[in-house]
Order: structure tokens, then C-alpha cells, then sequence
């Protein structure tokens, strides 16, 4: 097996209004919320693959529906990070060493209990997208801090969809 890539920490330069040293801490920000996401991304397509159960096709559905809105927004902040002159280190490799979110339950075929560690995994990332918002704000980036409102208000509404099928 091969040994893994390094993810690379070298940046561009960039004009872009944001003082070297903050750029860094967001680009920093950045690829570890792009961790998470692609994470989040490939566990969600799993679901979408593997469900069983009465709700099949609703959950089916439901899954390729949150994992393009996650898989759009992980494009979202791949690209800022390059934007402020840094690299996206978003390969499949990078993800899973460097993803703080939960391993998915890969003996859960019932959608049920699918749903149960997605909508832990989602809060987890939709919460860590949250405070970026606050971590962007302090390094005085304001485009950055839309950026994670924007995907946090997504993904909030995603995690309300995955929610509903659990209660009662």
C-alpha cells in the first residue's frame, strides 16, 4: 500500500484583502471543514447506495438529495480556499485522515438506523461549519464568514429533512 500523500501547505499569492497570516489560519479553516465535508459527502452516498427497508425510496431520495447539496458546498469551500491563494487538500486519502467526523455504521442497512448516524454526522459538521462562521469573523475575513452562514443555513435545513423521519 502506498504511503500517504502529505497534504501540501504552500500558497499563492493572492490579492485578495485578507492579511497574509489571516489567509493562512483560513485556508487552515478551510481544509479542515473540506475534510469533514467530503467525509460527509462519501458516508451519505453510502446510505443512498445501501438502504433497505419500507421507506426505501423515500430515504433513497432524500440521501442523493443531501449528499449533492454536500458534495455543491464541498466545491464551495475548496474554492475559497484557493481563492485566498492556498490548496485544497481534498483527496479521498486526505479526507478520511483528516475528517473529525464520526465513522459511518457500515452494518446499518435499515434506514432507520441510517438515519440515526446521519443526522449525528450532519449536526456534527453542520456545528463545526457554525463555529468557523465565529473563527472566520475573528480573522476578519466577512466573505468567508458569509460563505460558512450560507452552507450552515443549507445544511441545518438538510439535518431538519433527515430529522423529521425519526420523529413522531
Amino acid at each position: 500500500m502506498a504511503a500517504p500523500a502529505k497534504a501540501t501547505a504552500r500558497t499563492f499569492k493572492s490579492s485578495v484583502g485578507v492579511p497574509e497570516s489571516n489567509r493562512q489560519a483560513l485556508i487552515a479553516l478551510l481544509n479542515a471543514r473540506l475534510a469533514d465535508s467530503l467525509d460527509l459527502y462519501s458516508q451519505i452516498k453510502w446510505a443512498h447506495w445501501n438502504v433497505k427497508g419500507s421507506d426505501f425510496i423515500q430515504l433513497h431520495e432524500l440521501f442523493d438529495s443531501v449528499a449533492g447539496h454536500v458534495l455543491e458546498q464541498t466545491d464551495t469551500i475548496a474554492e475559497r480556499a484557493v481563492t485566498l491563494g492556498g490548496v485544497a487538500n481534498g483527496t479521498v486519502r486526505e479526507a478520511a485522515a483528516k475528517s473529525g467526523l464520526k465513522e459511518a455504521d457500515l452494518s446499518a442497512w435499515d434506514g432507520q438506523d441510517q438515519l440515526k448516524w446521519l443526522v449525528h454526522n450532519v449536526a456534527h459538521h453542520a456545528n463545526a461549519l457554525r463555529e468557523a462562521v465565529q473563527q472566520a469573523g475573528d480573522l476578519g475575513d466577512d466573505i468567508t464568514v458569509d460563505l460558512f452562514t450560507t452552507l450552515t443555513r443549507e445544511l441545518d435545513k438538510d439535518l431538519w429533512f433527515l430529522e423529521a423521519h425519526l420523529q413522531s
